[in-house]
């Protein structure tokens, strides 16, 4: 019978085997989460035998791994602004990247109150329900053409408490009847639009890591032939969706923040600002419709 030393051991060096460069890490947090313990228990129980239905089971993940499935999807964990998200293979895994994205809305959404949000291309809901759990006057819709991540963003919601300030669209960006009323002189509006839509271009896909190639849905990923196809989209219409005053928010690759920029200037929105990300890379385009 196996302990937790030798067990985390065999695992970490099957990773590496297959050419894992976070080998250790992967091994210890699908162990935490096979077993439930903590770095502290490990450290003080070492040697604890390992059940061979256990130490099974952690392999076979540690298999999975190794075929460069992504820990999250394993798990079906995923932490993001400091909240824990399900995820599974119809959804994209939360980034830290895009924290700085609901750390700037969050600063517009400042001066309002009860403020309405509308996030385009929901996909696991990270990004509205984060907003929400932030500011619990706030409420929102999300919206997303795969009803397999609706209902991940709606499980997520409810898991998280907010699902009575939450609702979500099958939408292709604002085709959904439900955007007829929304749109009209008399129609409901916005403070927030927000999207963290498909940016990448469609050649580029084929040169991204494993993980993000073969395992994130091609659909949250693809912009089309030069990446900035949903950009123009939700743009060109945004303005139709918030009031006066109201901000339009969006995550960028970190090459796109001039064209993006000059996309809001040309639909008529102001101040717009582009945002670094920790690392320092453009991460976010904003700009505010006219009082």
């Amino acid at each position: 019978m196996q302990n937790l030393e030798s067990l985390l051991k065999k695992g970490t060096n099957i990773l590496k085997e297959n050419g894992l460069e976070e080998a250790g890490l992967d091994a210890w947090l699908l162990l935490e989460f096979k077993t439930g313990i903590n770095r502290a228990y490990y450290f003080a129980h070492g040697d604890e035998p390992v059940s061979d239905e256990t130490a099974a089971e952690y392999l076979k993940l540690i298999g999975r791994r190794a075929g460069h499935i992504p820990v999250q999807q394993l798990t079906h964990q995923a932490f993001f602004m400091g909240y824990e998200f399900y995820v599974n293979q119809d959804v994209l895994i939360p980034r830290q990247d895009t924290e700085t994205l609901v750390e700037e809305a969050l600063k517009c959404m400042n001066s309002m109150k009860e403020p309405e949000i509308l996030d385009m291309c929901t996909g696991s809901g990270c990004i509205l329900i984060s907003l929400l759990l932030e500011r619990e006057d706030a409420k929102g819709a999300g919206a997303d053409i795969s009803p397999e991540a609706l209902a991940v963003a709606k499980k997520n919601a409810k898991d998280l408490g907010v699902e009575k300030r939450a609702e979500f669209v099958e939408s292709d960006t604002f085709s959904a009847p439900y955007f007829y009323k929304k749109g009209g002189k008399e129609g409901e509006k916005y403070d927030i639009l927000i999207s963290n839509p498909p940016y990448i271009a469609t050649e580029e896909i084929e040169t991204l890591m494993e993980e993000v190639r073969l395992h994130d849905p091609r659909g949250a990923l693809d912009g089309r032939e030069d990446g900035l196809y949903f950009y123009r989209i939700i743009t060109a219409d945004a303005g139709k969706y918030l009031h006066p005053g109201g901000w339009l928010l969006y995550e960028i690759g970190c090459t796109q923040g001039a064209a993006v920029s000059e996309m809001m200037k040309t639909a008529g929105f102001e101040q717009i600002q582009v945002v670094k990300d920790l690392p320092g890379l453009d991460r976010v385009v904003m700009g505010q419709k006219p009082l």
